[in-house]
């Protein structure tokens, strides 16, 4: 068996915990959740899925991202929650020799940005928060230190993990970081009316820092929009779209907006990457929904959405999946009542801030 995961806190937990309550001897394949909505990662028939979109051909799945919903059977559990660890955590509860739930708390809390004022200014001085920033950069060359987080948490209580060598070095690094970040925020924001938009095109790539920080330093902003390249070659652009969690007023799904922009994620929070030739079109249409503040906007007009909408991609994908179209139940599903997961509140709604 096989844990496929990605690389942020979260991921870092759900493999913790799956390590624990399966018998996986391979290594973690930390995976981009944009990889795997374009089909890029190979899934075996004995891999786990967690905190990513589903694909039919793993074992089982684990995920809580509202634009990840799916209408078919499958193994493990999904629900719009606060954290995947916690969706695991669940699944395995009688699995554990150790006791993980203060680990899946502050997990629950640190995904769906549930952080108090002191915790965003002062994250030094909360363990958890302060580890789980040490995990922004989502770089291949960093994978050996996530997997020995992994290795870590699965042992150690939280004070003789913060204590270790390299996640001491790792999180004075973050310390500089996020104040380099403060400045840089103060010189590449501005205030679109309940707007916030922090526009990085000036550096080869995404500057990294406190990603809860801008909802402090702009409170009359009640949503956020990051932009930036994700590459040196500047071809590909990343936008990460959050809700501020000091100024609760921004009422569109930003999840199933951005599921047509070839990204997803929460209500409250998500992002998407496209092909930089792309970005004035996409930016200003997501400015324009987010300008309204509708509900309903975030549910872009079908005439509009073409090659836009990722789940078309997906469902081709479907009908050509043969273990997909031969299932029994499956079948029994399209001929069958369909089920359909009711929306999530506004109020509530789980909120997970992308790196």
């Amino acid at each position: 068996m096989r844990i496929v995961t990605r690389p942020d806190f979260d991921g870092v937990v759900c493999s913790v915990l799956l390590y624990e309550a399966e018998p996986i001897s391979k290594p973690v394949n930390w995976v981009s959740p944009n990889d795997m909505q374009r089909g890029l990662i190979e899934i075996k028939p004995s891999d786990i899925i967690a905190n990513l979109p589903y694909d039919p051909r793993c074992t089982l799945w684990f995920d809580h991202h509202f634009s990840n919903r799916i209408h078919r059977p499958f193994k493990g559990l999904f629900e719009l929650a606060p954290s995947a660890a916690g969706l695991v955590f669940r699944y395995y509860q009688n699995r554990f020799k150790r006791d993980f739930s203060e680990l899946v708390n502050e997990t629950d809390k640190i995904d769906s940005a549930g952080l108090s004022l002191d915790e965003i200014l002062f994250p030094e001085h909360f363990p958890y928060v302060l580890l789980s920033m040490t995990i922004q950069s989502q770089v291949p060359s960093d994978e050996a230190y996530w997997n020995q987080l992994v290795a870590l948490l699965r042992t150690q209580p939280i004070q003789m993990v913060m204590a270790d060598f390299t996640v001491k070095n790792r999180c004075e690094i973050v310390k500089r970081e996020n104040q380099r970040y403060k400045e840089l925020l103060k010189s590449h924001t501005t205030l679109n009316h309940h707007i916030a938009v922090t526009d990085f095109r000036d550096f080869d790539s995404m500057p990294q820092g406190n990603r809860f920080l801008v909802y402090s330093m702009f409170p009359e902003a009640s949503v956020s929009v990051k932009i930036g390249f994700h590459d040196k070659k500047k071809e590909t652009m990343v936008i990460k779209i959050g809700h501020s969690i000091l100024n609760q007023r921004c009422r569109v799904n930003i999840g199933q907006m951005l599921s047509y922009f070839e990204g997803g994620g929460h209500f409250g929070a998500g992002s998407c990457r496209f092909h930089a030739s792309k970005t004035n079109t996409y930016l200003k249409k997501i400015l324009d929904i987010l300008s309204k503040n509708d509900p309903q906007g975030s549910i872009v007009v079908k005439k509009e959405r073409g090659g836009l909408d990722r789940r078309v991609l997906k469902d081709r994908r479907r009908k050509t999946d043969s273990a997909y179209s031969n299932d029994p139940a499956e079948e029994r599903r399209k001929n069958g009542p369909r089920r359909v997961t009711p929306e999530p509140r506004e109020n509530g709604s789980p909120i997970e801030q992308c790196s």
